[in-house]
Formats: structure tokens, C-alpha cells, sequence
């Protein structure tokens, strides 16, 4: 058995990828593909790690804070409509964590995901073989392909024309289904379509996610994540190693994000709002949500998150903007300097709010605890940063050109839910 601090050295040389190294250097941070943090929650089973979505560098620090009392692998990710309104972006996230992981001293295994890669139409394509490259050549070691918003054979295509320009050693997420709700969920037969597909023209994801019930933002739900049927599509697609991913944990009890990780193959869960409501200070429940008041406000907890001034003037731009509670996202951008400007003890009590309830859901709920050694272990095992495919081609090529896509998803019907944006 390798001792502990030399596995770490080993896993420094050999388990960061080409592009963090070229970027980093003299980094002592280990900066990963997606698919060690995959492995490590396959190897210790029925456990998933929190892709903490990075909104703020407070949020990023908290995450990271986290993962190493836990000794847990985990994401930093950021969605690509995040970058619209958020200083943490997917060109800067890699840096951000870099930087941060060695200011901290921490030693777990991190990966930096770029979330919800939108392709709303086909013209979308040809922007995303331009911009795949950058993200990549920014320190982005996996990668979410989310065509969902179009129609199957559509989305499946999109997948396939994308998959060169990600590097074959990064994580891979694909996505089934937009996330909304209980209208339009999905099914084993439209997660198989798209699987197969990939898998036909030798695509290996290592996620997929689907629309199992839940929704992004603030909303508590007696419904919230189907369990049942997650489990039943996951079941469907094990040939393939397939692992979930779910979104929109926000809203759903610590008990059903425990069955998940119980009764399903998820391995990623993303966490954003919560995250961000906490390093603020604002008051939550247990599902992850803002606690509104009777005037349909937020709670903000006296002594906690950031400066009660800078709070009241949030609250007062919100208004002037007629932003409603659940766009308070489109805050990070306007005030992440004025955050940054706070004095040290708040900017540090932002951070171990996120860290307190991170390191809960890290061990109590989502089982992630102890997954670090795990994910270098993997890398080691491999003695490489690429650790491959958990499975080979099953699928004819030939049975899934062009032609025969369209064929397959023109019989397909199924109802999609409603229309509208879905964005996290």
C-alpha cells in the first residue's frame, strides 16, 4: 500500500491533465478529469459528490474547505449561462480553483466542469467547435454537452458533431430531457436512443442526466426527484457505464438525496442555490431552500453570511431591478467586488457557512466521504490522467448513420413538456 502523502506526489505527476499542467506548472493542486471523481463514488458505491456550482469565489473556497476535512473527491463547476452573470465563469474557474486549492493546503482530488453547455439550435454547433477548445485551453477537465433542448435525434447529432473537440480523457456529461419539473420526464426508451447512439459512433459518457422530476432554482416540492424512475433508466443503461448526474438538488429533503445515492447509479449531484443563499447568510431549510417571509422576502441572519449593509443594498437593487427572488442569482456580477471588499473576518465567515453545510452533505447525506484516496488510487492504478471508457462499443455503427437516427427518433413519441427556458 502506497503511503498517503506519496501517493499524492505520484498522483501530481502523473494524474493532472495536459492542459492544467501546461497552465499551472508549479501547482501543488490536483486538478483532475471528471472521471476519477466517477470512479472514486463507483469504487466506495452508493455515493455521489456535490458538483458545487462556483456562483462566487466564496462559494469556491467554501466548497474546497469542505472536500479536504472530508477527505472527499469533488466538481467546481460553473453553467455556461452562469458566465453571463456571475465573475466566476467557465474561463476563469480553473484559476480560481487553482489558486484557492493551494492557498488552502488542499490535497483532494478536484475537477472543474463546465455545466449545461447549451445547444438550443443547430446553428449552436458550429459556435460550440470554436468555443469547446477555449474552455479546454482554460483548465476545464469535463464537460456537460447539454442539447436537450432539442428534439432526440437532434440532440443525439449535436452530441455526436461536438464529441471530438472534448479531449477523450475529460469527464463527459450528456443530458436527456431539459430539467422541468414533473412535465416532460424522462424515459428509459429516449435515454437508451441517446446512449446507444453515442455509443454506436464510440462515445462514452461518463454521466447523463435527465429530467427526473426536479427543477433549478428555489422551489420545494412534495414530488421533487423520482427516485423510482431514475433508478429504472439507470438500470436500462448499466451495460453502457453510464453514472447519473443530478440537477436541481435544491428543493428535494437530505432523506431523498440519500435515497438517491442509495438506489441509483448517481455519482454527481449539483448544488447551487443553496450554496449561494448560505455564503450570503440568508436563512435556509433543509431542502436547500431561501426560507421567505410573509412579505415574500428573504431571512437574513443577523452576524452571518455577508455585511447586513451590503445585504440592504442588494435587497434595495433587487427591487429597483424588479428582480424577483428566484433571479437573485443575476447579483453575483453586480456585487462580487463589493463582496470582495469586505473585511477578512466576513469574507471568512462567508466561506465556512458554505464549508459547514458542504461538509454535511458530503458525509452525512451524499456518502462522499474518504472518496479522495479513491479517485488517486484510480489514477495510479492507470498511470495516466486518462483513465478511460468503463465501456466498449456495443452498438452497430452502421445501424445508427444519419438516416437511420432520424428513423429511429420519428418513432418515437413522447411529450417533451411545456416550452420556456430552463436554464440553471
Amino acid at each position: 500500500m502506497t503511503k498517503p502523502d506519496t501517493a499524492f506526489e505520484q498522483a501530481l505527476a502523473v494524474g493532472r491533465p495536459p492542459n492544467v499542467k501546461k497552465l499551472f506548472p508549479n501547482s501543488r493542486a490536483l486538478l483532475v478529469s471528471g472521471k476519477a471523481i466517477d470512479r472514486a463514488m463507483r469504487k466506495k458505491g452508493q455515493a455521489m459528490t456535490i458538483a458545487a456550482n462556483a456562483r462566487s469565489s466564496f462559494v469556491l473556497r467554501g466548497a474546497l474547505l469542505a472536500a479536504q476535512r472530508a477527505d472527499a473527491a469533488i466538481i467546481l463547476e460553473i453553467a455556461r449561462s452562469e458566465s453571463n452573470y456571475c465573475d466566476v465563469n467557465m474561463w476563469n474557474i480553473a484559476r480560481q480553483a487553482d489558486q484557492a486549492a493551494n492557498e488552502l493546503g488542499v490535497t483532494v482530488p478536484v475537477a472543474i466542469h463546465a455545466d449545461h453547455y447549451g445547444i438550443k439550435k443547430p446553428g449552436d454547433v458550429a459556435e460550440a467547435k470554436v468555443e469547446i477548445p477555449t474552455l479546454f485551453e482554460a483548465g476545464i477537465t469535463s464537460i456537460a454537452i447539454d442539447a436537450s433542448h432539442l428534439p432526440d435525434a437532434e440532440n443525439l447529432l449535436a452530441n455526436i458533431d461536438l464529441a471530438p473537440f472534448v479531449p477523450t480523457w475529460a469527464g463527459y456529461e450528456t443530458e436527456v430531457g431539459e430539467i422541468k419539473g414533473k412535465s416532460g420526464l424522462s424515459t428509459p426508451e429516449e435515454a437508451l436512443f441517446l446512449i446507444r447512439g453515442l455509443n454506436a459512433h464510440g462515445i462514452h459518457p461518463d454521466w447523463i442526466a435527465l429530467n427526473n422530476g426536479t427543477t433549478h432554482g428555489i422551489e420545494a416540492s412534495a414530488t421533487g426527484i423520482q427516485v423510482e424512475l431514475t433508478a429504472r433508466i439507470h438500470e436500462v443503461l448499466a451495460p453502457y457505464g453510464i453514472s447519473g448526474a443530478q440537477h436541481g438538488t435544491s428543493g428535494n429533503s437530505s432523506e431523498k438525496l440519500k435515497e438517491i445515492a442509495a438506489k441509483t447509479a448517481t455519482t454527481k449531484a449539483n448544488v447551487a442555490t443553496a450554496l449561494q443563499m448560505i455564503s450570503w447568510g440568508v436563512a435556509v431549510n433543509d431542502y436547500g431552500n431561501a426560507i421567505i417571509d410573509a412579505a415574500g422576502k428573504f431571512i437574513k441572519e443577523p452576524g452571518k453570511g455577508l455585511d447586513d449593509a451590503l445585504w440592504a443594498e442588494m435587497t434595495a437593487y433587487a427591487d429597483g431591478k424588479a428582480i424577483k427572488a428566484g433571479d437573485y442569482k443575476k447579483l453575483n456580477c453586480a456585487f462580487e467586488k463589493r463582496l470582495l471588499a469586505q473585511p477578512a473576518a466576513v469574507r471568512a465567515r462567508m466561506s465556512e457557512a458554505v464549508a459547514e453545510f458542504v461538509y454535511w452533505l458530503l458525509t452525512d447525506v451524499f456518502g462522499a466521504g474518504g472518496t479522495g484516496p479513491l479517485a488517486i488510487e484510480a489514477l495510479l492504478a492507470a498511470g495516466s490522467h486518462d483513465l478511460g471508457p468503463k465501456a466498449g462499443r456495443i452498438e452497430d455503427p452502421a445501424a445508427w448513420s444519419r438516416e437511420k437516427i432520424l428513423e429511429r427518433a420519428a418513432a418515437m413519441t413522447r411529450d417533451k413538456g411545456p416550452e420556456g427556458d430552463f436554464d440553471d
